[in-house]
C-alpha cells in the first residue's frame, strides 16, 4: 500500500524551537497554567498581527465564548453567525443561551455574504431584535469581505467577532485577519497552520491600548475562574477554566518562529493544485483575490453540478490510494442540532433540499458543501505526494 498522506497534521520545527521553550518550562518546574511562556506567547502573537492585546486560552471555542460574554450577549439575545463553518463557531452562542441566526455565504469568497447580512439586519430590525453580535469566518484561510461586512455592522451598531481560527497569517488589504472586529479568535488545534496541540487565543481590539488591555485583563480574569485579588479564594463572578498552560504555550512560541514558512508552504500547495488541476473541465479551486494575502490553510475544490465526476468519486479514489480528504464544512443551518433556528440568504426565500442523504440544499453554502472537497494540505507534503494526488484525480477525468 502507498504511504499515507494526511489532510493536515502537526508539524514541529526542524530546528527544535518548541523543545527549547518546553524545556524551560520543565527546568523551572512551571508545568502549570500561566507562566513566562504564556505571557510571551501572547505578546508574540499580538506583535505579529499588529494587535494591542491577546489572551491565551484552551481553545478557539473558549475564545468565542468569552468574546460573547465580553460583548454582553445574554439569554434570548440574537447572534448572527456564518453558516458555512465548523460547529465551534456556533456552539458558544448556545452556551450563553442566545439564539443563532445563520447567514449564507457568497460564491466569491465562500464566506458571509454582505447582501445576506444586510437582508438579515433589516429583517430583525423590523421586529426590534437586532443582533447583539455578528460572527463571520475566514474559511480555510480565505479572507471574508471585511470592509463590507464591518460597514454593515457599524451601520446598525452591532459588534463584530472575527473568527480567524483558520486564517492566522492571512492579510486583508495589508492588515492581518483577527484585528478588524471588536474581538478576533485564533486556534492552535493540531491541524491548524501552527499548533500547540490544542489551544486558542482571543485578540482584543479596543480603540486604544488602554481599552484593549482592559478587555484582555477581563478575559484573563474570567479564564482563571474569576478569582479575586484576595489572600483567600473569593469570587464575585462566574469563572471558567480556560487559561492556556505554560507547556502548551512553549510549543506555540516555537511554532511562531516558523509561521512564515508554514504560510509559504501552504501557498505553494495551493499553486501546485491550481496548475495541475485547474485545467480540468468542471473543477475550480476556492478563489483567492487581489485584496488578500492568504495563508491557504486548506485547499478546497469545487466540481460543477453537471460534471460527470462527483465529489464522492474524488474522495473515494483518494481513499483507495491511502490519501486523506474530506467534504467542505456542512453548513450550520443544515445541522440537525441547529435545525430550528433561522437562516437568511441573499434571496428572501425557502431553500430546497437537493440531496436527501447529506441534507444539502440549494443555498450558496449548501451547494459549496454538496460539491466541495478539501484536498491534502499538510506542510510536510512533498512534490511526489502532490503529483500522486493530482494523478489520482486526473485519472477520473480521462
Amino acid at each position: 500500500m502507498n504511504s499515507h498522506i494526511f489532510l493536515a497534521s502537526p508539524h514541529m520545527s526542524d530546528e527544535g524551537y518548541e523543545q527549547k521553550f518546553v524545556k524551560e518550562a520543565f527546568d523551572t518546574n512551571w508545568v502549570a497554567p500561566l507562566g513566562e511562556n504564556v505571557n510571551e506567547f501572547e505578546k508574540e502573537v499580538a506583535g505579529k498581527i499588529g494587535a494591542h492585546e491577546a489572551a491565551a486560552l484552551t481553545s478557539g471555542t473558549a475564545a468565542i465564548h468569552l468574546a460573547l460574554l465580553a460583548i454582553g450577549v445574554k439569554k434570548e439575545d440574537v447572534v448572527f453567525c456564518q453558516s458555512l463553518t465548523f460547529s465551534a463557531t456556533a456552539n458558544p452562542i448556545i452556551y450563553v443561551g442566545a439564539k443563532p441566526v445563520f447567514i449564507d455565504s457568497d460564491e466569491e469568497t465562500w464566506n458571509m455574504s454582505p447582501i445576506a447580512l444586510k437582508i438579515a439586519m433589516e429583517k430583525y430590525k423590523k421586529i426590534n431584535k437586532l443582533p447583539k453580535a455578528v460572527i463571520f469566518v475566514h474559511l480555510y484561510g480565505m479572507a471574508a469581505k471585511i470592509d463590507e461586512l464591518c460597514a454593515i455592522c457599524n451601520e446598525y451598531n452591532v459588534p463584530v467577532i472575527e473568527d480567524a481560527a483558520e486564517s492566522l497569517g492571512t492579510t486583508y488589504k495589508g492588515k492581518y485577519t483577527g484585528t478588524f472586529g471588536e474581538y478576533g479568535v485564533l486556534s492552535f488545534n493540531g491541524n491548524k497552520i501552527i499548533t500547540t496541540s490544542g489551544g486558542g487565543m482571543l485578540v482584543c481590539n479596543g480603540r486604544s491600548e488602554q481599552e484593549s488591555k482592559k478587555r484582555a485583563d477581563k478575559i484573563r480574569f474570567w479564564a482563571t475562574q474569576s478569582r479575586e485579588n484576595y489572600r483567600w479564594y473569593q469570587h464575585t463572578e462566574i469563572g471558567y477554566n480556560y487559561r492556556m498552560s505554560n507547556v502548551v504555550a512553549g510549543i506555540g512560541r516555537g511554532q511562531m518562529m516558523v509561521l512564515n514558512k508554514r504560510v509559504d508552504k501552504k501557498r505553494y500547495i495551493y499553486d501546485y493544485y491550481k496548475k495541475k488541476l485547474g485545467i480540468l473541465e468542471g473543477l475550480s479551486l476556492i478563489p483567492m483575490h487581489e485584496w488578500e494575502y492568504c495563508n491557504c490553510w486548506l485547499t478546497a475544490i469545487q466540481v460543477l453540478p453537471k460534471c460527470k465526476i462527483k465529489p464522492i468519486d474524488i474522495m473515494q479514489a483518494l481513499e483507495e490510494d491511502n490519501v486523506e480528504s474530506r467534504p467542505v464544512w456542512k453548513p450550520m443551518h443544515l445541522q440537525p442540532v441547529f435545525a430550528k433556528y433561522d437562516f437568511v440568504g441573499e434571496e428572501n426565500r425557502k431553500y430546497n433540499v437537493v440531496n436527501i442523504d447529506t441534507g444539502a440544499d440549494d443555498s450558496v453554502s449548501g451547494k459549496l458543501f454538496e460539491y466541495g472537497v478539501c484536498l491534502p494540505s499538510d506542510t510536510k507534503i512533498t512534490d511526489d505526494d502532490l503529483e500522486r494526488i493530482c494523478n489520482v484525480i486526473k485519472k477520473l477525468w480521462e
